[in-house]
């Protein structure tokens, strides 16, 4: 009888020790990094969880994982998010994460977006929210009063950088939240009375500096750049900016205008409109928004890139010095694409 009890408690023992080891020892079953758990509003989380784990190789022994969250109240603790789920996790450390509402953060990266479609699908492919919900909301002026902007100005909420959201945050608080954001850049550095300074707007000089960022990569001529259409726009000139008619186009892609792309009905159409177009064609650097607020007082009117391709400008006062360069520029340009027509037929 003893014997028998003895093993009795060795298996109990054992089978302890492996309930133990299957509770709290490594339990997924992926071989990456980790993997993220989707749980979305308005659907049940338990169902949710349960086509995840069974559509993929989330972890190993599901039987005791939902067991577990039975008796830890799990199903009803668990919230709307994105959780993720690391390599070796245990189901104990599982288990803690989702009953204790730890979710995964959404890393928002955002360098230079051009049109609301591009932000549209940033936010698809980051939140819970879909690209065509998120355009929706983009593409409706009364929805976009919440943040002050409409949909010209919209692009002007957004200051490039790194923000850090929850994956199911929905598409008016993101905005609200980069509105929070672009508030605190212009209080900072005396922006606000610079642009006040120059007879302009925030949202006006936001928009400046998007053509600016689509002129040129080399910061320390941005601020030349800017006072050439600055000088423009005060002396009701046309501003002229060939990177607003590929935007009017559409087609960013265009190395060289011809006077068709020239006749492009749009307000975005510097060449056939005066002042500055509605709203930016671009989210420009801080730095390019820096050098429009900092812009050297010159007497620009003109400018064309170097014959020698370096990536800088020659500017001019006026229209003969202009033209003399734009001359240089365009024998250097039919030379170069010359050379590259003959690479090409050689055999």
């Amino acid at each position: 009888m003893k014997k028998i009890i003895r093993y009795l408690l060795i298996i109990l023992l054992l089978l302890a020790a492996l309930f133990a080891w299957l509770f709290f020892g490594p339990a997924t079953a992926f071989s990456e990094k980790s993997k993220f758990l989707y749980i979305r509003d308005n659907e049940d989380v338990k169902t949710q969880v349960q086509n995840q784990f069974e559509s993929e190789d989330f972890i190993n022994s599901k039987w005791l994982f939902y067991l577990a969250a039975e008796r830890l109240n799990v199903w009803k603790r668990l919230k709307p998010g994105r959780f993720e789920i690391k390599k070796s996790e245990s189901i104990y450390n599982i288990i803690r994460m989702l009953r204790n509402n730890r979710q995964s953060p959404v890393r928002l990266v955002i360098n230079k977006l051009r049109i609301r479609e591009d932000l549209a699908r940033m936010i698809g492919k980051n939140f819970s929210t879909d690209s065509a919900t998120a355009m929706q909301y983009l593409n409706s002026n009364d929805s976009l009063q919440v943040a002050g902007v409409d949909t010209n100005t919209v692009m002007t909420l957004v200051i490039p950088d790194t923000y850090i959201f929850n994956w199911n945050t929905p598409v008016k608080k993101v905005l609200l939240r980069l509105q929070t954001e672009k508030d605190n850049f212009w209080n900072k550095k005396d922006r606000l009375q610079k642009a006040a300074s120059l007879g302009y707007s925030p949202e006006q000089v936001y928009t400046l500096a998007s053509i600016v960022e689509e002129e040129t990569n080399k910061n320390d001529e941005k601020g030349n750049i800017a006072s050439v259409y600055m000088n423009r726009v005060s002396r009701g000139m046309l501003l002229g900016a060939d990177p607003t008619v590929k935007f009017a186009l559409k087609n960013f892609a265009l190395k060289r205008l011809y006077y068709g792309h020239l006749e492009v009905e749009s307000p975005y159409n510097t060449y056939r409109y005066k002042g500055l177009p509605p709203g930016p064609i671009c989210t420009p650097s801080a730095t390019t928004i820096d050098a429009v607020l900092n812009a050297p007082k010159t007497d620009y009117i003109f400018f064309v890139a170097k014959p020698d391709f370096n990536g800088y400008h020659n500017f001019s006062t006026t229209y003969a010095e202009h033209e003399k360069y734009a001359k240089q520029y365009q024998q250097a340009l039919n030379e170069w694409q010359a050379k590259q027509a003959q690479k090409q037929a050689a055999p």
